[in-house]
């Protein structure tokens, strides 16, 4: 009689330890090792970071329509990204609080929800003061639901594949951005503008249909689960602002340069996704059709871009795929900005890098600022520096908006480029963490 004991099953959804996960290698290997929790975790973590996405985009994307309705010049219409931008600081840095105390999903659906309601609201706004407040509400969700996702899955993730296992649910934005697009395609097609925008923010209320799945299906991971709560010092922010002494290593220096990190990498991304739209009706004289064909470049290049990141950031290091990008997204920027009119097909063409390289900087985030802090105060580092990140970067978009007027939005989108050099600075202050183990 053999004492060999059976192999532990795999169909429960229980993830098995770390050294019994399968070690696949192939091109889908990092779906395989998450095991069936991890993959719902995956699910629910795309879908809403993609519903995200489409939610921020109806603003954009929408812009030209709402200033026509309200009246409004450039400096105020980059007032409405920045103010969406700056409260989501607030809501990612309370969600990343109620992820550790309360756990990750139900953070996750707490974000979903608020950011669902309030972009629907956005489009029965009587005024421009009405939509400035809604547009702010929406952002305490906006703010949140990223950065809980990403820990959700980073705590599945094995540390051999989470760069590009967190890489590709970074892709599901350009997910939501292509969705936003074609909707925005087919609505002001055949609707008038005053109405259009309205019916843009209207479907936004598609990310509630997520919560019921996110409810039923999705699950934290159970050994985060534990670490998390044997710590006493859970969700604290005292805590990541704490330095070291007596022997003990603090969070405040890696709190300070991530938050650094993050409003360079966002200072450039957001001012392109708020100002491009823009550029290409009202400078480059495209009409609603041809800015959709430009967009579909842009956003196939992002798309990409997430992916191609994610498998760079666990070969190259984490520190060396944002530099590698920040470099190449800044030439990009300023290439784009200079393009002379009537270069058009060139102007289509380098939309792809463009987008390609954007998007590529930000794979290794959800990886890199998950491994910079502990399971306790996972949520809390990683809510905080993103989104602070994303508040000041908010700035960007703003300046450009005021600037617009006298430089042209296509000049003033040289400011992107400054916060891709903001981002390769603040590096030289945070370690390499390729290959750390999570709790």
């Amino acid at each position: 009689m053999s004492t060999t004991p059976p192999p532990r099953s795999t169909r429960s959804g229980v993830r098995p330890p770390r050294d019994e996960r399968p070690a696949d290698d192939g091109a889908f290997g990092w779906l395989h090792t998450l095991g069936p929790r991890g993959r719902r975790a995956f699910a629910g973590a795309f879908g809403g970071y993609a519903l995200d996405s489409y939610d921020y985009f109806t603003l954009p994307l929408s812009m030209v329509a709402i200033a026509s309705a309200f009246g409004l010049n450039s400096g105020q219409t980059g007032l409405i990204t920045t103010v969406t931008l700056v409260v989501s600081a607030i809501g990612g840095a309370v969600a990343g609080v109620v992820a550790d105390r309360v756990g990750r999903v139900r953070a996750l659906m707490i974000t979903v929800i608020t950011y669902a309601v309030f972009t629907v609201a956005c489009g029965f706004a009587p005024d421009y003061e009405t939509l400035l407040v809604f547009r702010a509400l929406q952002g305490l969700g906006f703010g949140g639901e990223w950065a809980v996702g990403a820990v959700l899955v980073a705590e599945y993730a094995s540390a051999r594949h989470r760069g590009r296992t967190l890489g590709a649910v970074q892709s599901s934005w350009a997910v939501g951005w292509a969705l936003a697009a074609v909707v925005y395609t087919l609505v002001f097609s055949v609707a008038g503008d005053d109405l259009a925008w309205r019916v843009m923010f209207w479907t936004g209320a598609l990310p509630a249909l997520l919560v019921v799945w996110l409810r039923r299906r999705v699950h934290d991971a159970p050994e985060a689960t534990a670490a998390r709560e044997q710590s006493p010092a859970r969700g604290s922010f005292a805590a990541i602002f704490r330095p070291g002494g007596d022997g003990e290593p603090g969070l405040l220096r890696t709190t300070v340069f991530a938050g650094l990190l993050s409003t360079g990498v966002q200072g450039g991304y957001y001012t392109l996704a708020t100002w491009v739209p823009t550029y290409l009706k009202s400078e480059r004289g495209l009409s609603v059709v041809g800015t959709g064909g430009y967009l579909t470049f842009l956003i196939s290049g992002a798309f990409l871009g997430y992916l191609t990141g994610g498998h760079l950031t666990d070969r190259l290091g984490r520190r060396r795929n944002i530099w590698l990008f920040a470099l190449l997204s800044a030439i990009c920027v300023l290439a784009y900005a200079n393009i002379p009119h009537g270069a058009d097909t060139l102007l289509l063409v380098l939309g792809f890098p463009l987008g390609f390289c954007m998007s590529a900087i930000f794979s290794g985030f959800g990886s890199y600022l998950s491994e910079l802090y502990p399971t306790a105060l996972r949520g809390t580092g990683q809510g905080f520096t993103y989104n602070t990140g994303r508040a000041v970067g908010a700035v960007f978009p703003t300046l450009v908006g005021f600037l617009a007027d006298s430089w042209g939005v296509g000049g003033a989108l040289v400011f992107g480029a400054i916060g891709y050099g903001l981002a390769a600075l603040a590096l030289l202050g945070l370690p390499e963490t390729r290959g750390k183990e999570l709790a």
